[in-house]
């Protein structure tokens, strides 16, 4: 390799990608196209970044297979960057395996590491776990030790374990800064930020107050009863309860607990869970059906008691109960939170993230836009979806995945 691709490799490995540039940027042969593609998906141009790097790959050709994996390597990460999800897994562990065959560690240790933060994006955590359990990044060059450490930080937050994450944050601020790269220093720091947010608020008896997460794991690790309007669960310490795919039943028991010590009115009941500006008895009928499922649901959390008004929500004695929210509820709050990272989104990758069809992420999308909350870039397949930011709070409350108990 000649003196004008080395310089190039050194000055991307440092993060200077017009250094890069002026090196190589009039050349077409296989190195060069590379060293260019990775130089431009630094600067943010990610389409011309891909065309580049598909060029060279296929210019390295069969016999070159290292430097074709490496990328493959790199069209996986502009695609994780671009939110491309569905089309990087095959390559990339393909890629993988033949950066370890073939003795490139680093390398291949980096392509793991896109490997585990596609899956926490999409909220595999236990999947993402086993894959950083199973390689030490100790001999790995500092860059990829700092990426790394921030995908055991992205895992422990998941996992709502505050601690964990604040020893992996350190460690890849101590990695980031020996990688002398300062884009990856502002990358973990910006990373790291999510520990001082706002996680969550207050409802009903004791709402007024923002919780950051350390608070919240301390509540989830308590004896009370938490009625989590988060991610629609109801816990007690390990004993958790899903009632996502029971909106109705979830929209009771918050209404419930929001008027807890005292009852909630039948009329109350009926307008938040079933929107019913005027009730008549079918209403009525319905609504002692589906108290009757919460009943069952939670029987061995609280009961719930019929009084003259309404209905109350009994915990048992010497119990206390707290309902949670997120900072700032909107409708299609999940599809926000993901949104409200800055990164632009196709819609399959939405649905991808979410778990929910194609036609649902359009249909929220489109409700969005009218409402002008997000914003479409490009065309046809090549569009994606952006929004500024909501008022910082960390996301992962709203995301799939799983907490403590889950």
């Amino acid at each position: 390799m000649d003196s004008l691709i080395n310089a190039a490799g050194r000055a991307l490995a440092a993060g200077d990608a017009l250094g890069a540039l002026k090196r190589v940027a009039l050349r077409d042969d296989a190195p060069a196209l590379a060293l260019r593609g990775i130089a431009m998906a630094q600067l943010g141009d990610f389409e011309r970044a891909k065309a580049l790097l598909k060029r060279a790959a296929r210019a390295f050709g069969p016999r070159e297979a290292v430097a074709g994996a490496r990328c493959r390597v790199a069209e996986a990460e502009i695609a994780l960057a671009s939110r491309a999800l569905a089309s990087t897994v095959k390559p990339l562990e393909a890629a993988a395996r033949t950066l370890a065959g073939h003795g490139d560690a680093a390398n291949a240790a980096h392509a793991r590491n896109l490997l585990v933060r596609r899956l926490l994006l999409i909220g595999r955590v236990a999947e993402a776990e086993a894959m950083l359990e199973s390689f030490d990044p100790e001999p790995l060059p500092p860059a990829i030790r700092a990426s790394h450490e921030l995908a055991v930080a992205g895992s422990a937050l998941r996992r709502l374990r505050t601690g964990a994450a604040r020893v992996a944050f350190s460690r890849a601020r101590q990695a980031a800064a020996a990688s002398g790269i300062p884009a990856l220093a502002m990358e973990v720091e910006a990373a790291a930020a999510v520990l001082e947010a706002p996680a969550a608020r207050l409802l009903g008896r004791d709402g007024g107050r923002l919780l950051g997460l350390a608070e919240v794991e301390a509540l989830f690790a308590s004896d009370r009863l938490v009625i989590d309007a988060c991610r629609s669960t109801v816990r007690r310490g390990q004993n958790v309860l899903s009632l996502a795919t029971r909106p109705v039943l979830f929209s009771l028991l918050r209404t419930l607990a929001e008027a807890w010590p005292g009852d909630a009115t039948r009329e109350r009941l009926l307008s938040h869970a079933f929107r019913a500006k005027e009730a008549d008895e079918s209403h009525r009928a319905r609504l002692r059906v589906e108290i009757g499922r919460l009943r069952a649901e939670i029987e061995r959390f609280a009961t719930i008691e019929a009084t003259e008004s309404g209905f109350v929500l009994v915990v048992p004695r010497q119990q206390d109960m707290t309902v949670i929210a997120p900072p700032v509820e909107e409708r299609h709050g999940a599809l926000l939170a993901l949104l409200s990272d800055g990164e632009a989104w196709s819609s399959s990758a939405l649905s991808i993230a979410l778990g929910a069809s194609a036609r649902t992420i359009q249909r929220a999308l489109e409700d969005l836009h009218a409402s002008a909350r997000v914003t479409p870039v490009g065309r046809g397949r090549s569009r994606r979806w952006m929004t500024p930011p909501l008022p910082a709070f960390p996301t992962l409350l709203l995301l799939p995945g799983l907490l403590p108990g889950d």
